[in-house]
């Protein structure tokens, strides 16, 4: 089905939309990787199928979207893996970072929901749970065009979407959790993944940035990627 899907995304998705890709796509690893996005409409998942060269491919969903019709399909199409929300799903965790291990890619939005600001929202750090146990590294990715709202209204006046999909350059590779506890590691956790939010966010044009726009990280990247002469 993931073969079939990365077709359709390269095949299908050209017709009506441009596509820019920034980032060097092809140095990234077959496998073993997680691959985190900003979450913007429905049609995030099967962009990122436009750079992935890997049919085993790990798509987590909360079970609310089992009660609604669209939800259900695209569990089907995307053979997803189901979260009970509002707890810590071990079973679903343990099947995540089995596979990892064993060289799939993980596509998740640690944000959790798609965010109707259109702009990021306070990440939740279950991603770098899931990577660091697995021992596995996050290359952070920013989307832009796939918001709903955009798209609906664009393909009914028959216009061409414009979307970008930017690879971050470096892997990130989050720190071993293992010797860190409570409090403690509760922080570790969210500071890493604000750390790669903030990679995503200085790949994001400024009204997409949202909750991470004014971090110090954030406006470090982006001093980096644009220095002030």
């Amino acid at each position: 089905m993931s073969a079939f899907l990365r077709f359709c995304a390269r095949k299908a998705l050209p017709l009506i939309a441009d596509i820019e890709v920034h980032g060097d796509v092809g140095k990234l690893p077959k496998g073993g990787y997680m691959l985190a996005s900003n979450h913007l409409g429905r049609l995030d998942s099967l962009v990122v199928y436009c750079v992935i060269d890997n049919d085993d491919l790990i798509h987590p969903l909360t079970d609310k979207y089992k009660k609604y019709w669209y939800g259900r399909l695209a569990g089907k199409i995307f053979n997803v893996t189901w979260l009970t929300r509002g707890e810590a799903d071990m079973s679903a965790m343990k099947e995540f970072i089995s596979r990892l291990k064993n060289g799939a890619i993980m596509v998740i939005a640690p944000e959790g929901t798609r965010s109707k600001a259109m702009s990021l929202l306070k990440a939740e750090p279950g991603a770098i749970y899931i990577a660091s146990t697995a021992k596995v590294g996050i290359i952070p990715v920013a989307l832009t065009g796939t918001e709903d709202a955009d798209v609906v209204a664009r393909l009914k006046k028959f216009k061409r979407l414009k979307i970008t999909i930017t690879a971050g350059d470096e892997i990130y590779y989050p720190p071993d959790i293992k010797s860190v506890k409570g409090a403690e590691r509760d922080k570790l956790l969210q500071d890493s993944i604000d750390e790669v939010m903030c990679r995503i966010a200085a790949m994001l044009p400024e009204r997409y940035r949202g909750y991470y726009g004014d971090f110090p990280r954030t406006k470090d990247l982006l001093s980096q990627t644009f220095p002030q002469n």
